[in-house]
């Protein structure tokens, strides 16, 4: 399915039927009205202080542990804690919200989010700080995927829909980058739980503006819930991210890892049964055969996991090599956002001349060529100008990578079905942030000199981008029938 051709979610291309991507000169540039532009902001400043959520609270945990009494081994929980609901019930979030209503889901999530955020910011031990992490995750499962369903709904396929998911995601790339400088500036100057506050204060921002502005959104069937998809699904999912991002404090030799590690792969297998076998599947199989769902979110797992090691590696290296301060290392992934502002500008107009499919292709090939730049990174001064450029023009492929996939994925998509595709990206966003430290990162932690396994890390890292770039080339490439119709 392509995005070139502009139609109304509910006239959106059929499979059978659906256009290609090829390039198409002199598309004008959507004009959103002031309430598009309203909608716009809720959704995306939504989505920005969950991506802020994943990074402001990194550089104040030394600062936190000693404040609430946490040992360094128990600090990983404060970001445990978040991802697990926040990975785990994404995709039941999306289908209910699918079900049920998007807006009322979206403003449920919203205000459970700001709750907990004031929860985190006032705890008095480490037993309410965490729940208050864990319920912000609970808030984020709600409210990105129907944050998202809500934004492909609201602009129709084509130009418009180009236009708000490029600001979206620019903002989630952003919401990243800042996060890691606000942290170590709010701790700095206001203390740890300044950083939850802000989180406070952008829900208190968002959550009165939403209901007045957002249309309520849902299938028009009431099909009943897939409840044992949902309870394999959600428990795979979350034994998973628990597994993974055990590992990567602690490596993979545990038993706690291990175990759930096998239970959350037999979950998840237990999962596909379950959908293959089910008249109303929670995710349906269909749609995860769609070559454009398939190796569109493939693209998004690389693009995210590969990105995040990065980030990860980066820091250890500016550090602990270099010798940089923390708010020196924000500095250098200030100029990332800012570059990556400028490519969430521009990278909806790339895609709407060469296609999204072309877009992710050329934007991961991009990613893992810039990243190979990095294995030049030395212990002189010079080092940080290579790192701060490398990593900032890889982030802006990252960026054009991040757009481009999630068009790929939900256009042509019904309206539907939406939750289900939106919920499918966001979940391997989560997946993929999750999963690209533990697997490759802890070969940087572990390793008997830091430089050495700083290194292999980003050796392996450019490698994985540039064979899933090959690999989504080949899968997205475009099939003519005999007919003369594009296969999905």
């Amino acid at each position: 399915m392509a995005i070139d051709t502009p139609s109304s979610p509910s006239t959106a291309p059929t499979p059978s039927t659906a256009p290609t991507d090829p390039p198409v000169a002199g598309r004008a540039a959507p004009r959103l009205t002031p309430r598009d532009r309203l909608v716009l902001f809720v959704l995306c400043a939504a989505q920005f202080m969950v991506a802020l959520d994943f990074s402001v609270l990194n550089v104040a945990l030394p600062v936190l542990g000693a404040d609430l009494g946490m040992s360094p081994s128990a600090l990983q929980w404060a970001v445990t804690a978040f991802a697990l609901p926040s990975g785990g019930f994404l995709l039941l979030f999306g289908r209910t919200g699918d079900l049920y209503g998007r807006r009322r889901l979206f403003l449920a999530g919203l205000a459970l989010f700001g709750t907990a955020s004031v929860l985190a910011t006032f705890a008095w031990d480490p037993a309410s700080f965490l729940a208050g992490r864990a319920l912000q995750g609970l808030g984020a499962a709600a409210i990105v995927p129907t944050g998202m369903s809500l934004l492909t709904t609201t602009f129709p396929e084509g130009p418009a829909r180009d236009r708000a998911l490029g600001i979206s995601g620019t903002l989630l790339s952003l919401g990243f980058t800042v996060g890691m400088v606000a942290g170590g500036v709010l701790t700095d100057l206001l203390g740890w739980r300044s950083t939850m506050g802000l989180l406070a204060l952008f829900a208190l921002i968002v959550l009165p503006l939403a209901p007045g502005l957002l249309p309520e959104s849902r299938t028009p069937e009431r099909p009943r819930l897939d409840v044992p998809g949902a309870i394999t699904v959600t428990g795979g999912l979350l034994a998973l991210i628990y597994a993974l991002s055990t590992a990567a404090e602690h490596g993979f030799g545990r038993a706690d890892v291990l175990v759930t590690l096998a239970a959350g792969l037999l979950l998840l297998t237990a999962f596909a049964v379950v959908e293959s076998r089910t008249d109303q599947p929670l995710v349906s199989l269909p749609m995860l055969r769609r070559r454009t769902v398939a190796w569109g979110n493939l693209g998004g797992l690389v693009t995210f996991s590969m990105m995040s090691t990065v980030v990860f590696v980066l820091t250890l290296y500016l550090q602990e090599i270099l010798r940089l301060t923390a708010f020196e290392t924000g500095l250098v992934f200030g100029v990332q956002g800012v570059l990556s502002v400028v490519a969430g500008a521009y990278a909806p107009r790339v895609i709407g001349r060469v296609g999204a499919r072309r877009t992710l292709v050329a934007s991961l090939a991009g990613q893992g060529a810039i990243g190979l730049s990095l294995l030049a990174l030395g212990e002189g001064g010079w080092s940080v100008v290579l790192a701060t450029a490398a990593v900032s023009l890889a982030s802006m492929c990252h960026l054009g990578a991040i757009i481009s996939y999630g068009l790929t994925v939900t256009s042509g998509v019904p309206d539907e079905e939406q939750g289900l595709a939106t919920g499918l990206v966001t979940s391997t966003q989560q997946v993929g942030i999750t999963v690209g430290i533990p697997l490759l990162g802890v070969l940087a932690t572990t390793a008997t000199d830091l430089a050495s396994g700083v290194h292999t890390v980003l050796l392996l890292d450019a490698v994985i981008v540039l064979a899933a770039a090959v690999l989504v080339a080949v899968g997205l490439r475009v099939r003519r029938t005999r007919s003369g119709t594009v296969e999905p």
